[in-house]
């Protein structure tokens, strides 16, 4: 195993005991079901009374083996592992150590740290092209057979866990769950933004072979140059294209401030970049 590959792991794993404590210490203890896995779990638990780890255990095998039979081998390893990993995380902060559970009749503050905490473990676990399972499954399989988008699907899915959960609860527990469910996928979709985000940018200069040495020398990024003329002076000029990530963006726009002045440069943030250096091809099939 590489490193690049170790790294990924250590920050997926990250990424569930995140979830997992979101989960165990605020969003369980007051029966608030965010979808997923985990909210069927949370539902079923009210009914039987059994651990809300191992109901995940369950509900996660029966999900893949409907996977495999239906769609395929869609989830690559990591996402299996990280699936169980997060089983594993929860039933262990459940039930085998003494870990804070706060329940509260504020819902609100039980709704805004529990969803905070665990989607900003779900954002991180899937920064790194990986997932957690659960209803990604059910929505994956809907989307083939009714040819709906995954994201509407999993969002319909997740909501009716939410009202499940009113039903199996009360009304309030299923309103809040409802309000939880988009509330997590507002901040899963902002925090995996902001993580992934890279910057491409767009330079005309008069110096070009200084800027580009800069920026194959020093950032160790390739770039493409653009042939194009000015509409006013009606010059030719070579335009620099090249993507960074966030930390160098600002090297490079210091460094062509400093080669010239009366550079013009154009910044747009892109949350995927793939190529040498980003994101692997095969991460997104």
């Amino acid at each position: 195993m590489n490193k690049k590959v170790l790294k990924e792991y250590i920050v997926s794993f990250l990424g569930t005991f995140l979830t997992a404590v979101g989960l165990v210490s605020f969003l369980m203890p007051n029966k608030i079901a965010t979808g997923g896995a985990n909210g069927i779990a949370i539902i079923i638990n009210g009914l039987t009374g059994f651990p809300v780890g191992i109901i995940m255990y369950a509900v996660n095998i029966i999900l893949f083996i409907l996977s495999f039979i239906l769609i395929g081998k869609a989830f690559g390893l990591r996402s299996i592992i990280c699936t169980f990993v997060l089983n594993f995380f929860v039933d262990f902060l459940d039930r085998m150590v003494p870990f804070p559970k706060f329940t509260t009749d504020d819902y609100f503050l039980a709704v805004f740290l529990g969803v905070f905490i665990s989607a900003l473990g779900m954002a991180i676990v899937f920064s790194v092209n990986s997932s957690t399972g659960g209803t990604d499954i059910l929505a994956k399989i809907a989307s083939k057979y009714t040819g709906v988008s995954l994201g509407i699907n999993l969002l319909f899915i997740d909501l009716t866990i939410g009202i499940m959960a009113g039903g199996v609860f009360n009304m309030k527990v299923g309103m809040y769950s409802v309000v939880s469910v988009i509330l997590n996928g507002i901040v899963v979709d902002y925090a995996v933004r902001m993580i992934k985000s890279n910057c491409i940018l767009t330079i005309i200069t008069d110096h070009r072979e200084e800027t580009l040495d800069f920026i194959m020398k020093n950032m160790d990024r390739g770039a493409s140059i653009i042939k194009a003329t000015g509409a006013y002076t009606q010059q030719e000029k070579n335009m620099i294209y090249v993507a960074v990530n966030k930390k160098q963006k600002g090297e490079v726009v210091r460094k062509i401030h400093t080669i010239d002045p009366k550079a013009f440069v154009v910044v747009q943030e892109s949350s995927d970049v793939i190529g040498y250096g980003f994101s692997d091809f095969q991460n997104f099939f």
